[in-house]
């Protein structure tokens, strides 16, 4: 039967939305919205190429420690070499349930006066919508975003989507919105062993709950729209359904090129598209043990195998301490010792977006409390030139742009099982490292054979030539990075 063109089209036409209408959903296969800003192969903004994150927890940031605090020190940051604000959780906190210390509430302490200076969790939000009044008010935070704008700099939110504190609005109008066990919303609850995380100053959200979800996404779209912020790092996002972040993606990405972190490990959460970056906490693991002892150089370049059969897109965010780590773990001196350079060093250089948490510039040698105002001691500020000299490199050096934008790492062979040494390489940019994880001093040698050459020494701002076989006397826990 002869059919004309228009009738062909037709049809083709309807066939396609016949197979897209009865297709069945699976969450696992669906590709996420793409945007004008936003690559459909990394889902990662043109403006975080070659991105430095830098964490705030505004509590302690600053003497102050609200919005004022930080506007003031921003200046200081674009200096740093800072691209991107990520801003611990600045919504008001749930009075019911506060926390005082990790298993003691608020309501227990007897004294008054004591019991005025517990802040609590900053995870346990009582609105999404506002700021918390201890920081300032949706205007100075308009303002503040501003100002960040005005440096080149951007921000994003440190968004909780797994719970809500006890006085949050959605418990007495909304109770279908949170789980609940025998009839009475609970606290998170581990999937694994049913038993709660022992988070009892939070409230456990409900993901088969459909108007809860539309609820947290108009939440979230009223920062981008109203506020401008320019993306979310998400908390306990493993915790999540994936499917919500393909939901919520499709959602936030019509907004604009807004960048998205997940707190969290799940290849699929970056695969599928939701997240250009998640955290490398295996990795982060492992470069403790090797500080510690415990791993070797070359147990960095087993995790590396494994890591890139998991993922086909974005990248992890590598870090050497951030909040969790800070307060429950220990300072990066008391898990890395001498070796916390060189695991910096690390960061900068590896395959993913660094972060600088505040207060490593001081550098940070306390554990900040997690529940009370605990200001840090900036010393001086005595680590600047350090990360300025690495930010500087990440920022013009294109073998180090982030994910599939940069170079992927190529170990080189050592003479030396406790040396690490790798390149990147990227449309005629080449960085070299070669790091000591070590407590002994090293004599290393290296076979570069066409990557001799000229190379400005980084760390030393000068400039060198590396002849095709490389010696160096390397101290314990040294790095070098040479950049062409």
């Amino acid at each position: 039967m002869k059919l004309n063109l228009g009738l062909i089209l037709l049809l083709i036409g309807a066939g396609i939305l016949v197979f897209f209408a009865c297709r069945p959903k699976n969450n696992d296969n669906s590709s996420p919205t793409s945007s004008p800003g936003l690559s459909s192969k990394t889902i990662q903004p043109e403006w975080a190429k070659n991105a430095v994150i830098y964490e705030v927890n505004i509590r302690q940031f600053s003497p102050e420690g609200n919005l004022k605090g930080l506007e003031e020190q921003l200046p200081r940051l674009k200096k740093l070499g800072v691209d991107i604000l990520w801003l611990m959780p600045i919504f008001p906190i749930s009075m019911e349930r506060r926390k005082a210390k990790d298993k003691v509430l608020v309501s227990e302490i007897k004294d008054p006066a004591e019991r005025k200076k517990y802040k609590g969790s900053p995870y346990a939000v009582q609105d999404f919508t506002k700021v918390n009044p201890d920081y300032g008010t949706n205007e100075d935070f308009k303002a503040l975003v501003e100002k960040i704008h005005g440096l080149g700099m951007r921000v994003i939110l440190d968004w909780v989507p797994n719970h809500t504190g006890w006085d949050h609005k959605w418990i007495t109008e909304n109770p279908e919105y949170y789980t609940k066990v025998d009839g009475k919303i609970t606290d998170p609850i581990n999937p694994e062993t049913k038993e709660p995380w022992g988070w009892d100053d939070v409230a456990d959200l409900n993901y088969d709950n459909q108007e809860m979800r539309k609820a947290m996404i108009a939440d979230m779209k009223y920062w981008i729209t109203d506020m401008n912020i320019d993306g979310f790092r998400m908390d306990v996002a493993h915790g999540v359904p994936n499917d919500f972040w393909k939901q919520s993606s499709d959602a936030l990405f019509a907004t604009g090129d807004i960048f998205m972190l997940a707190e969290g490990e799940v290849p699929a959460q970056r695969n599928e598209g939701y997240f250009a970056a998640d955290y490398g906490w295996s990795l982060h693991h492992l470069l403790n043990e090797v500080a510690q002892g415990k791993k070797k150089a070359s147990d960095i370049i087993k995790w590396h195998e494994e890591d890139v059969k998991k993922h086909t897109r974005g990248y992890h965010m590598n870090f050497t301490t951030n909040h969790d780590e800070n307060s429950w773990n220990g300072t990066v001196e008391e898990r890395m010792g001498d070796a916390a350079d060189a695991m910096s060093i690390f960061t900068f250089t590896f395959e993913g977006m660094p972060l600088i948490y505040n207060g490593q510039e001081a550098p940070l040698k306390k554990r900040l409390e997690f529940f009370v105002a605990d200001p840090i001691d900036w010393n001086g500020y005595p680590k600047t030139e350090f990360y300025q000299k690495l930010t500087s490199l990440k920022h013009s050096n294109k073998a180090l742009l982030n994910g599939e934008d940069g170079g992927p790492v190529e170990f080189l062979e050592t003479n030396d099982e406790d040396v690490l040494a790798y390149k990147r390489e990227k449309d005629g940019s080449r960085v070299i490292t070669i790091l000591n994880l070590s407590k002994e001093s090293k004599e290393v040698e290296l076979d570069l054979g066409e990557m001799a050459g000229a190379y400005s020494h980084v760390l030393n701002q000068g400039s060198t030539t590396l002849p095709a076989d490389f010696k160096a006397s390397m101290a314990p826990w040294e790095g070098l990075v040479f950049a062409q």
